[in-house]
């Protein structure tokens, strides 16, 4: 009789020790796991947005644009910062160099851009939209510098007297700046609108004027 107690007690205390340590047992079912905290997830325009990147006809990198929160970032081949552009909540943007010195200003007004000095006292030069959807660059006597005609499959930049400078044109998913010759300058694969993209060929600006004009038409598609 004494065997047979202590087998049945033997049997009683081994069940609950099974049971105890399977009641502890980790679940692993996901509903009823605790989920870690994380750090607030931060969007950086910089990091998920792809660069602009213009190239010349060979391949090789001649500069680019950083896209950023607030603007972007003009680099040069060797991604050397040349200009900041800072955009703020009334749509005026801001060019500065790396060394924060303020190169100028563009200000969208219904139709046009104004490129302006540091100051803000002189407009620069004036790109206007035409009734007819073309565009022609002023200075500030708004004396007729370029005029732009949109087509299909590009743009063309001609001078007042109607003598082809540039062309805008699109082929095979590139965008290029071409010669009158149709030798090409450089050209860029990333989302630019046409008119934006001819921004790059107003040789009388300067590439920080054309990349922060060209940021500018192209944020308002233009218009």
């Amino acid at each position: 009789m004494k065997i047979i107690f202590q087998t049945l007690l033997s049997f009683v205390l081994t069940a609950l020790i099974s049971s105890c340590v399977s009641g502890n047992k980790p679940v692993n079912d996901a509903s009823t796991q605790s989920i870690p905290q994380t750090a607030p997830i931060t969007t950086n325009v910089a990091a998920t947005s792809a660069k602009i990147q213009f190239k010349t006809e060979g391949g090789s990198e001649l500069f680019a644009l950083k896209q950023e929160a607030d603007g972007a970032k003009l680099v040069d081949g060797n991604n050397q910062e040349l200009a900041r552009i800072k955009a703020d909540k009334s749509g005026k943007i801001k060019i500065k160099n790396a060394s924060e010195k303020v190169l100028g200003y563009v200000v969208n007004q219904q139709g046009h851009w104004k490129l302006k000095n540091p100051e803000q006292t002189q407009d620069l030069y004036i790109l206007r939209r035409q009734n007819d959807s073309d565009y022609k660059l002023e200075d500030a006597s708004k004396k007729e510098i370029y005029r732009i005609k949109v087509g299909k499959n590009g743009v063309d930049i001609i001078t007042p007297d109607n003598s082809l400078v540039y062309q805008v044109k699109v082929k095979n998913g590139k965008t290029s700046l071409r010669k009158a010759s149709d030798k090409t300058i450089f050209y860029t694969k990333s989302g630019l609108s046409n008119i934006a993209f001819a921004c790059f060929g107003f040789d009388v600006l300067t590439r920080e004027q054309q990349a922060a004009l060209a940021y500018a038409v192209n944020l308002t598609e233009g218009k």
